[in-house]
């Protein structure tokens, strides 16, 4: 304190407060818990206020990764981003100040809410609406902008009213003469399918969606986030047939999973014509998009499969379990994992992708968060690394957004520690998504987060080059003219990243080493590690009904 407030306050004026502690008393109020970022000017003392008050900080190097570990805890605690950003003084508006720019406007492009307080005074307020908008209807990231001279400003403690924490999002539910249209749609399915969006997840919806599968019999997929929803080992989970049920299904039911590029848009040839969707989201907007809906269901996911439930519950029904639709299903099932476990189970040095992720499979905990990230290190993955519990895989989602692997980590890590569960977060990374946000391995290991991170190496983006391949291509000129542009450097040592910071690193070649490094890893539950796994540089996917959605011949 000054010793000029101390005179003020000697002189009988009322206590002060500063922009800073309004702010973090408005975020405690709206029973905001974790706070992540990079401090600087002029938005420092808000951090340290925020930590004052009981918010948990956690310092990033990188501000990217701090907005995706931010919003990787929104989407686990069901408290989505709020973003607060310093700004020029007001006074300097239009002068040019020190990175003047329209903050509150652009960021309009991008989120549910984005304001300016006018006053110290009003802050209370729109922090109230920033997390009141961002967790009500379909969630999403709201921003808050905060003038520099907001930040030490001084107002009298009196003059400021918090507003109480908003009330929890309201549940909607579905007409019901459009529930009763669904069960008859349903009931009415020659090859019915239900996918399982990451809304679901969202939701918590998961008791009620698991019921109505076990109770009809119905087959389900789940989309890269809707994983673990239902156990991955559910025997109702056709995902090793994904291309076959998507195609032939003339019923999909969409719990909270959108038809974007990610479900093919809804469209043929990856789906049948006449397909009759049933989407369930909390969405209006969403519905129909891409595709006209046979039903649309808006509502409360969650709410939404209880309302069907009640109808099988009147009227029970169940899909048969013999019928030639699962007989087909199955069958395509049973020759892509026996593909796979082929792949898996090649003994030639490099390894493959396959061979890697059933090793890593086979020591996985259960209850484990897989976060992935990478282009075929994602896509294998998915596909063999198993989540049995819902919200526990976090991956590069919607946007395919590379580098958001270690701050989901490092989110998933720090709920984990603060719920005290025993929880290990697995991240799973490609050689060139690491490279994104490689830097939080020192975040990781400053705050001492037992993340085990697994960087499968294939020397480049999608596909490299082994050592003796990259000398002798440099022979012919200098790399700039002569290395192709999804080249990296070949046996890159990442595993010294870690330890470099004081974690634990391990450079594996084979699958005995594998085993080993992860096994001492997972006894380890005091320190972070980085298993650096060395794979064929030319490894890929195994044939695929259809090409992905990108139009390059490379």
């Amino acid at each position: 304190m000054s010793e000029t407030n101390r005179a003020a306050r000697s002189d009988g004026d009322e206590e002060q407060v500063s922009g800073a502690e309004v702010i973090a008393q408005a975020l405690k109020t709206q029973d905001v818990e974790y706070m992540f970022g990079i401090v600087g000017i002029p938005v420092t003392e808000i951090a340290v206020a925020a930590q004052r008050m009981g918010v948990r900080y956690v310092g990033m190097r990188n501000e990217q990764a701090a907005c995706y570990a931010a919003s990787a805890i929104g989407y686990l605690t069901g408290r989505p981003l709020i973003v607060i950003g310093g700004s020029s003084e007001r006074s300097q508006e239009t002068m040019g100040a020190f990175q003047e720019f329209p903050q509150v406007e652009a960021c309009r492009l991008y989120s549910k809410f984005s304001a300016r307080p006018s006053s110290i005074e009003t802050i209370p307020a729109i922090i109230e609406k920033a997390v009141r908008s961002s967790i009500y209807g379909r969630p999403g990231a709201c921003y808050v902008d905060i003038p520099a001279d907001f930040v030490n400003l001084q107002v009298n403690v009196n003059s400021v009213r918090y507003m109480e924490c908003c009330m929890p999002p309201p549940v909607s539910m579905a007409e019901t003469s459009a529930i009763c249209m669904a069960a008859t749609v349903i009931r009415n399915a020659k090859k019915p399918l239900l996918i399982i969006g990451k809304g679901a997840a969202y939701a918590h919806a998961e008791e009620g969606i698991r019921k109505l599968v076990e109770r009809c019999k119905l087959p389900f997929l789940p989309t890269p986030m809707g994983k673990g929803v239902i156990p991955d080992n559910h025997p109702n989970c056709v995902a090793a047939a994904r291309s076959r049920a998507l195609q032939f299904a003339d019923v999909i039911v969409l719990f909270g999973a959108r038809l974007n590029w990610i479900l093919h848009f809804g469209l043929p040839p990856r789906y049948q014509p006449d397909v009759k969707f049933i989407q369930v989201d909390i969405c209006a907007e969403e519905l129909g998009n891409n595709v006209k809906p046979a039903v649309t269901l808006l509502g409360d996911i969650n709410a939404v499969t209880k309302q069907l439930l009640e109808q099988f519950d009147k009227t029970p029904w169940q899909y048969p379990p013999e019928s030639s639709w699962w007989k087909t299903l199955r069958e395509k099932m049973k020759s892509n994992e026996a593909a796979s476990k082929e792949l898996a189970s090649q003994k030639s040095l490099p390894m493959n992708y396959y061979t890697v992720f059933y090793h890593v499979q086979e020591q996985l905990p259960r209850d484990c968060f897989v976060v992935s990230e990478g282009a075929n290190t994602m896509d294998i993955g998915r596909t063999v690394l198993q989540n049995y519990l819902p919200r526990h895989r976090l991956d590069a989602g919607t946007f395919g957004t590379m580098g958001v692997g270690l701050g989901f980590a490092i989110a998933a890590a720090i709920l984990a520690k603060a719920r005290n569960t025993g929880q290990r977060v697995i991240c799973v990374e490609g050689d060139s998504a690491f490279g994104f946000s490689g830097m939080e391995v020192e975040t990781i290991c400053r705050y001492n987060l037992p993340i085990i991170l697994l960087v499968v190496n294939n020397n480049g983006i999608y596909q490299g080059f082994d050592v003796d391949s990259w000398k002798e291509m440099l022979k012919f000129g200098d790399a700039t003219a002569v290395a192709p542009p999804v080249c990296l450097l070949p046996n890159s040592h990442y595993e010294q990243v870690m330890t470099a910071f004081g974690g634990k690193g391990y450079f594996v070649q084979t699958p005995e080493e594998l085993q080993k490094s992860l096994r001492e890893s997972l006894a380890d539950t005091t320190a972070p590690s980085l298993i650096n796994i060395m794979i064929e540089p030319q490894a890929t996917r195994k044939a695929q009904d259809f090409h992905w959605l990108t139009h390059s011949k490379i």
